[in-house]
């Protein structure tokens, strides 16, 4: 798909290109957990029929596991810290020669 349209340099074209299957799926892996929801995600991405794409959700999730790792990064006891960076500029010129 591209579109066209006239400018003061020209003619300028956009390609509009749909996401990949593989792409469809990873991008509602990271919306939500549920396998259902997954695929009507990316059928809608893809603008394919449910069933298909359920299909090819359930083999990605097979493949990539149902371990999901998650980071926590905390302080102690749960305090948070305020760090505070300042640079301080000093200036050197080297025509300034006292004598």
């Amino acid at each position: 798909m591209s579109e066209d349209w006239n400018t003061k340099y020209g003619t300028r074209r956009v390609r509009r290109d749909p996401p990949t299957l593989e792409e469809a799926i990873f991008a509602a892996m990271g919306i939500t957990e549920d396998l259902d929801q997954q695929a009507e995600i990316a059928a809608s991405l893809m603008g394919m029929p449910f069933d298909a794409v359920q299909a090819e959700v359930k083999k990605a999730n097979r493949s990539t596991g149902t371990l999901r790792v998650t980071r926590v990064i905390a302080g102690e006891q749960g305090a948070q810290r305020s760090i505070v960076v300042e640079r301080r500029v000093t200036r050197k010129f080297g025509n300034d020669k006292r004598i």
